[in-house]
């Protein structure tokens, strides 16, 4: 039996792009030769969009509509649906008619090749080139440059993903489109496929430059996950120890300049100095203890694992080896 396709469609204030949105999925998706489900999931809309939904819903059993109560956001309204969803292949993508549901038969053709993750990338991108076009550049070559995952549009939210890869993710800020990075660090196959970027015709843009700033945040966070979640003392204490080195170092500094350049302590802010990097460097790693509490607290409290299984080979669980299929092979 084919895999079910799940899309899901996170809407805010979209009114006006909801049937034709509609009419475009419907053209397509039938002729996929897959079982599907639709997903909608309307962001606390202050606009008629809730109601359009509802029509929907009533004349197509295969959409399913999720309404929110207030405005969370594009990533928390994903995962709403990313909890709902009950296909092997999932597929989020914009509700403004920027993504194109014709480009879903390329990102499946992908997956057939073997990868677990296919995301798009907007080459030709019909967006406002210094509020939209410039920082998206910006941010994604500095995702990529810091994750090591290199790919040109983190930005596009037209994605194909295994429902595996992204089994128990939790997705926070604007957290969504580092998925492929978490899928990549988990061992997946990462690529992107060239697709379609239609102008907005109906609506309002929701983002501006200020995401930038939210994104570069999002990635510190990621970029700690992967490096320290499991031993956050090696961040915090490598911090405190440099900073206790400090303090010392201007500690001898002071004593220098007391007993061979005749100055006193009260003349320079070295005392400061010493105190205050003394005091960071303590606080630093007692955070970094009680980080490790926390995390500790984390995996044994609920059975987390610290690893993952790849396959296995006369265990008690039945034998499973997917990666060790060749390539493109599934």
């Amino acid at each position: 039996m084919s895999d079910m396709l799940s899309i899901i469609i996170p809407l805010f204030n979209e009114q006006d792009n909801i049937e034709p949105l509609y009419a475009k999925l419907d053209a397509v998706l039938p002729s996929l030769g897959h079982p599907y489900e639709v997903i909608l999931v309307n962001d606390g809309s202050s606009d008629d969009t809730r109601e359009r939904l509802d029509v929907l819903a009533g004349r197509d059993t295969r959409l399913r509509v999720v309404h929110l109560r207030r405005n969370f956001g594009q990533t928390a309204a994903m995962m709403a649906g990313i909890d709902l969803a009950r296909g092997d292949i999932l597929i989020p993508m914009d509700g403004d008619l920027q993504n194109d549901p014709a480009d879903i038969p390329r990102l499946l053709a992908k997956l057939d090749e073997g990868y677990d993750v296919v995301s798009g990338w907007r080459k030709d991108r019909k967006d406002n080139p210094i509020k939209r076009n410039f920082p998206s550049r910006v941010a994604n070559g500095l995702i990529s440059a810091i994750s090591g995952v290199h790919l040109h549009d983190y930005g596009c939210s037209l994605k194909a993903y295994r429902r595996e890869i992204i089994k128990g993710v939790k997705l926070y800020g604007e957290m969504h489109r580092f998925i492929p990075i978490h899928a990549a660090w988990q061992g997946a196959r990462v690529t992107e496929v060239g697709v379609t970027h239609h102008p907005r015709i109906h609506g309002q843009s929701k983002y501006g430059i200020e995401r930038t700033v939210k994104v570069i945040l999002d990635l510190m966070t990621v970029k700690f996950l992967d490096k320290y979640a499991q031993k956050p003392m090696y961040l915090f204490g490598g911090f405190g120890l440099a900073s206790i080195a400090a303090s010392i170092g201007f500690f001898l500094f002071m004593l220098y300049c007391k007993f061979f350049l005749g100055k006193s302590f009260i003349e320079t802010p070295l005392p400061l100095a010493v105190v205050m990097f003394m005091l960071i460097g303590i606080m630093a790693i007692l955070m970094g203890l009680i980080a490790e509490i926390l995390m500790r607290t984390y995996h044994e409290s609920q059975d987390k694992p610290t690893y993952i299984v790849d396959c296995t080979r006369n265990c008690k669980e039945p034998d499973a080896c997917v990666a060790a299929q060749p390539d493109g092979a599934r």
